[in-house]
């Protein structure tokens, strides 16, 4: 017996110690990517380790995402830069008749009737090649592309949106029965099995392997949460604001 305390007390010290190392190296990832200088032994996370059980439709996911994805952004101002190229190419190819008017006095005139004259003309140019054609065509052809990419980037947005929200959705499924009833069945069955065992009523294995149970239920409950915390994530990336908390 006192081999295997001795056993489960290495066992648990060793995952202990995993779970701590683990612990520092995502503080220091974050860190990373934050780009802060605060000491990992100074640095924590602070909020409620939790899930939402309800969910928004996905359509309202999409339309939040159409709406703030920075890709979808600027490949829609891609489109409206690319028209406006159009634009301009198109004025630039015109012909624009010139206007112009004169006046002037001449006090040598041999004309009495002729000494101040007023005039004024229009010129219109014959544009018989028109140089601008191909700037014409590059830019209706960019219109084009940019809209191709535009579609292409909306496509990808409801994608990543889609995936992301299946994934949530997922682990909220798995996260709902634990919270209505394996999280309170296991400790039911803890505290009965550990008042069995006070009072003669149960073994020492069975006191051990109820509590071993409860803390598999737990691990399993927080481990789920930790995925979903993380589809959360993925979600708000995809969506490109925080819309899960």
């Amino acid at each position: 017996m006192r081999a295997r305390r001795k056993e489960a007390y290495v066992v648990a010290n060793i995952s202990q110690q995993t779970a701590e190392v683990n612990l520092r190296t995502a503080k220091i990832q974050l860190l990373q990517l934050l780009n802060a200088r605060t000491p990992v032994d100074q640095f924590d996370i602070q909020g409620p380790f939790d899930f939402t059980d309800q969910l928004q439709p996905l359509e309202t996911f999409r339309q939040i995402a159409l709406t703030n994805r920075p890709d979808l952004r600027a490949a829609l101002e891609s489109v409206q830069q690319a028209t406006t190229n159009h634009k301009l190419a198109v004025a630039n190819g015109s012909t624009d008749p010139t206007f112009s008017g004169w006046y002037t006095y001449n006090s040598s005139n041999n004309n009495p009737n002729g000494l101040q004259t007023l005039g004024a003309s229009v010129s219109i140019p014959l544009r018989i090649f028109d140089r601008n054609q191909g700037e014409k065509q590059r830019t209706e052809l960019d219109i084009g592309r940019n809209q191709q990419v535009t579609e292409a980037t909306r496509a990808q947005v409801f994608a990543d949106v889609d995936s992301a929200y299946a994934e949530v959705n997922s682990n909220v499924i798995l996260l709902r029965p634990y919270k209505a009833q394996y999280l309170a069945q296991a400790i039911r069955v803890r505290e009965t099995i550990t008042f069995s065992w006070q009072h003669g009523g149960a073994s020492l294995m069975d006191f051990l392997n109820a509590q071993s149970d409860y803390r598999n239920v737990q691990l399993a409950y927080l481990q789920l949460i930790g995925s979903y915390l993380t589809a959360a994530a993925q979600l708000n990336l995809a969506i490109g604001r925080e819309v899960i908390q």
